[in-house]
């Protein structure tokens, strides 16, 4: 199975978002997936501001990064954009840091007027960072999502199949990018 990033760019820790994170980080987890969960607002901020990613916690959640098949990029949308700590952190990341994985953009917003930042904003930048494939995006709004104390995370029936197909197609570009990664050091051991 794969390597698994999820990055919370998520500036509160009780955030539907770092909910919704840490949910699908379980759901992968159960699927035999190892999974590595990077809270951006963890990293100390002067350094991640000034871009210092020398400094031993960026290093290592770069490096946490480098090592990943599979990357899940979750963000409030706040002001029609992706958070300044989500950029602040992609911003220190060299400039091919995503080429060879699988991405999931998800976002949560109190607005539809929000949903089109993920591929206007969010996903131009992943881009340029050189991803091998982002499935679809989905944003899901605030009110359709009730945390439970448990952590677990129920959405509202209506967008739930959406969200599973977004997540089913990310776990299965992760398996055919791994079978054709598999292949590829086969044949080159030949």
């Amino acid at each position: 199975m794969a390597r698994v990033v999820t990055l919370n760019g998520s500036p509160s820790a009780t955030s539907r978002t770092a909910a919704l994170l840490n949910d699908l980080a379980r759901t992968l987890a159960q699927q035999g997936h190892e999974v590595v969960r990077l809270n951006l607002r963890e990293l100390p901020p002067g350094p991640l501001l000034a871009a210092q990613a020398n400094e031993p916690a960026i290093a290592q959640a770069v490096k946490e990064l480098e090592q990943a098949e599979g990357v899940v990029v979750g963000t409030p949308i706040y002001k029609a954009a992706y958070t300044g700590l989500l950029k602040a952190f992609l911003d220190l990341l060299p400039q091919f840091a995503l080429t060879g994985k699988t991405v999931l953009p998800l976002a949560t917003g109190g607005s539809v007027a929000h949903v089109l930042a993920l591929d206007y904003a969010l996903r131009p930048v992943l881009s340029s960072l050189a991803a091998r494939h982002i499935v679809g995006s989905y944003f899901i709004l605030d009110k359709t999502i009730t945390v439970h104390e448990s952590g677990k995370v129920e959405l509202d029936a209506t967008i739930e199949p959406k969200y599973r197909e977004s997540v089913e197609a990310f776990t299965e570009s992760l398996r055919i990018h791994g079978l054709h990664g598999a292949n590829s050091a086969s044949a080159a051991s030949r």
